[in-house]
């Protein structure tokens, strides 16, 4: 069966979500801030971000920002004005929510912190990102992904056994001990402001978020002090069935045969037969047996096996695969092809909310909507 087309997004879609008409008053930044303002958008939320004025009125903006600015209109506002700081403030008092993620102390010298900001509107929920948070003796000093999640033992836990250990490109700290508990954080001062009437400041550290993520392997050091040793954490590459395989052609197949009854399966398919006692030989007998067939012909091996093994794809590639088409995964909006919403919700499923913003293009239209509008929701 021919997979069919990936989705083409109208760049004028109209919000569609269960955060429909939660206003957000995103402050342009780096990191998680971003990310975190896509998903609030692709959910529904009403998301106006405030550039600053050495970015570049008129033009799109630089590539990456391309995916994870979309669903925005954008306002160019300087800070250090007193009439836009003003402007700021009166935006606030209309808002839902409010996103930074500069360095803690700067948006209350700007006289935009939390203590300002819920004076003139109580109900407002008060995002901040950072990467080491609010206190602390490192609270002040510049860091980037790869330092937050060293701090947090998830780094030293990735790479090959003997060597160095190897960067999860932003994944972990940023995106996910980031922007996915920001988000999560607002969508839960969100729902607890229904109850109290109030709002909060949601405080998410890349380094607490990111020690969530470890909860799994905090529970395992508990129980064996070793248990994160790359050469014996199998869930790092030391088990011969949870790791990945070079192929004939030299691409790459996954294997995660964890439970013995994939692994059955996966030495069966492969044609190994029993296998060997210890794990060097069967690591060194999947080598071979892997090496035979192409990571092509591997794929379409294990499509019908259940042996646990997938092909490892660059991105471009995973845009064409026949589940991520079967689902919609990727979708193209502007000629970008880009991940659709997520998680899906049954009866008010989100969607992409346009294309990425023009700076300072709609920012003044929407704040005009908002001071229009008598109250915050409800």
């Amino acid at each position: 069966m021919i997979p069919p087309p990936r989705e083409r997004h109208p760049t004028n879609a109209r919000a569609a979500g269960p955060l429909k008409g939660v206003r957000v008053l995103e402050f342009a930044g780096a990191g998680p801030g971003p990310m975190c303002g896509m998903i609030l958008s692709d959910m529904g939320a009403d998301v106006v971000r405030v550039d600053r004025p050495d970015a570049s009125e008129g033009m799109s903006p630089d590539w990456p920002v391309a995916v994870i600015g979309r669903g925005r209109a954008s306002i160019v506002l300087d800070l250090k004005s007193e009439a836009d700081r003003s402007a700021c403030l009166e935006a606030i008092a209309k808002a839902d929510v409010l996103i930074e993620g500069f360095r803690p102390g700067v948006m209350e010298r700007l006289g935009l912190g939390p203590e300002a900001a819920l004076e003139r509107n109580p109900r407002l929920v008060y995002g901040r990102a950072t990467g080491w948070g609010q206190e602390g003796p490192l609270a002040q000093l510049a860091g980037h992904d790869i330092n937050y999640i060293a701090l947090t033992g998830a780094l030293a836990a990735i790479g090959a056994p003997c060597g160095p250990p190897s960067p999860p490109l932003n994944l972990v700290g940023d995106m996910g001990g980031g922007a996915l508990f920001l988000a999560f954080g607002i969508a839960a001062a969100l729902f607890e402001r229904e109850r109290s009437g109030r709002g909060q400041v949601v405080d998410a550290a890349i380094v607490d978020g990111t020690s969530v993520l470890m909860a799994t392997f905090a529970g395992m050091v508990a129980s064996r002090a070793d248990a994160m040793d790359r050469t014996q954490q199998g869930l790092a590459g030391a088990r011969d069935t949870y790791r990945c395989y070079a192929c004939a052609d030299g691409g790459y197949v996954a294997v995660g045969a964890i439970e013995e009854k994939f692994q059955a399966v996966l030495y069966d398919t492969v044609g190994v037969g029993a296998p060997p006692a210890t794990r060097e030989a069967r690591i060194a007998a999947l080598e071979a047996a892997f090496r035979r067939r192409t990571r092509a012909e591997w794929a379409h091996v294990f499509a019908a096996a259940d042996g646990c093994v997938a092909p490892v794809l660059e991105l471009t590639e995973a845009f064409d695969h026949p589940q991520m088409r079967a689902r919609g995964t990727f979708v193209e909006v502007a000629g970008i092809t880009q991940p659709a919403p997520a998680p899906r919700f049954s009866r008010t499923p989100g969607r992409i909310q346009g294309a990425e913003p023009v700076i300072g293009a709609g920012g003044r239209e929407r704040l005009a909507a908002w001071a229009a509008a008598a109250e915050p929701l409800p």
